[in-house]
């Protein structure tokens, strides 16, 4: 959650969801980045991803309250995204669109404030899809919804609830998705003790299908520059992964996903390199 206010709503569970999932993966990633006090920012990717080859290149140039970002893949897609912050107070916008997609511009204002945050996007097409979602509360306690409106269909496409709290040292969420037919319970506990570390619980039921899903994981905080990620479900998955900073904003993270229910299988490994000269 956000240190002002209730946050958005995708911040309901954000902390534990990380553990368990944020820079996991299977693929060979290599980054560099590098940052002129102009306020323009470049950034290079390549990613490797079952025998499969891919990059983009990114631009970012900030001035004042106002971002403007370029990215262009190897599959000649150019996203334009253009942030105004505080156009009022407490709020900012983001219009972006996806070339040569004409129909996939959007346009988007976030608003938050001590009690109360939501966002609102439209479609800039003809039959626009219409997003929005809100949060009530404080940093402490929160509950909120999303949905998604189809102009073109006339009707809801999606609608989710969520209601989180945060303790000095643990934190607890509930989300109710896929149209009421998904339930995630979890739970956050500080390790103060092991150098800032965390466990995390996390129970998913699947109404229509009667399926459960249990998830535990853990970070450890080996030292200043190393953390350790762990995670175990009730059907044999498990994960585990290693972050090393190697300079000031330069990370290598190694990570490997195993079946402990058949051993035969083989495991599957990524990395990623962030170098930031």
């Amino acid at each position: 959650m956000s240190g002002k206010g209730p946050g958005f709503f995708s911040d309901i569970g954000r902390s534990g969801r990380d553990i368990l999932t944020k820079d996991y993966n299977s693929d060979q990633r290599f980054t560099i980045s590098s940052s002129a006090n102009s306020g323009l920012d470049l950034k290079s990717t390549l990613v490797k991803s079952r025998g499969l080859s891919s990059g983009d290149v990114t631009a970012e140039f900030k001035y004042k309250n106002k971002v403007v970002n370029f990215k262009v893949d190897t599959e000649s897609n150019v996203l334009t995204t253009f942030t105004v912050s505080d156009v009022i107070p407490y709020a900012k916008t983001i219009s972006s669109i996806r070339l040569p997609d004409y129909s996939s511009g959007k346009f988007e204002v976030q608003y938050l404030h001590d009690h109360v945050a939501f966002t609102l996007g439209v479609g800039l097409t003809r039959s626009p899809a219409i997003d929005f979602s809100g949060t009530m509360g404080t940093p402490s306690i929160a509950f909120g919804a999303e949905t998604s409106y189809s102009t073109s269909l006339a009707k809801f496409t999606k609608y989710n609830a969520g209601l989180c709290f945060k303790m000095p040292s643990s934190s607890a969420s509930v989300i109710l998705g896929d149209k009421g037919d998904s339930m995630k319970v979890s739970y956050l506990h500080q390790l103060e003790r092991l150098n800032g570390g965390a466990v995390v619980g996390e129970i998913s039921r699947r109404f229509s299908t009667n399926e459960n899903t249990l998830t535990v994981g853990c970070s450890l905080v080996v030292d200043s520059q190393t953390v350790l990620k762990a995670k175990l479900n009730n059907h044999g998955n498990l994960g585990a992964l290693l972050q090393h900073e190697l300079t000031s904003k330069s990370f290598l993270t190694v990570s490997g996903a195993f079946e402990t229910k058949d051993l035969d299988k083989n495991p599957k490994f990524g990395f990623s390199l962030l170098l930031k000269p």
